[in-house]
């Protein structure tokens, strides 16, 4: 050691551990999966919805089918590589951009459909067509 005193004192906290708030953002909220939201804070209320969840496709119109779905009610990216997903949920209003995107991104195998956030038999079959009828002539 040396005679000289020191230039700085150091905190007396963990270095590389930043100060972070002990309440989640409202951007952390609205990123949960809505099932984990509602098992951490209950059950919450939410409109009916139809989500599409799908990866990156090799089809004519993609880039209009992601236009199509960042117009959506809630847009979400997620994962990496082969795992990557788009999500677009979309509500009863928006009727027409959900099937325009459907009619592009539909054909494929990996594109789920999502009943208020929950995979139900004869998502594409059944409940779509009903949704269809929704659409204004």
């Amino acid at each position: 050691m040396t005679a000289e005193s020191p230039k700085y004192r150091p905190l007396e906290r963990f270095w590389p551990y930043a100060e972070l708030s002990e309440q989640p953002s409202d951007e952390e909220l609205a990123a949960l999966d809505p099932e984990l939201h509602d098992a951490l804070f209950g059950p919450q209320a939410r409109p009916f919805s139809i989500t599409l969840v799908f990866p990156r496709l090799d089809v004519p119109g993609f880039d209009r089918a992601l236009e199509l779905a960042r117009q959506s009610a809630e847009f979400r990216e997620s994962g990496k590589g082969s795992s990557f997903r788009y999500r677009a949920r979309f509500r009863s209003s928006d009727v027409s951009r959900l099937r325009a995107l459907f009619e592009i991104v539909g054909p494929a195998d990996e594109t789920d459909v999502l009943i208020d956030d929950r995979p139900v038999p004869y998502a594409r079959e059944l409940w779509l067509p009903l949704i269809w009828f929704l659409i204004p002539r």
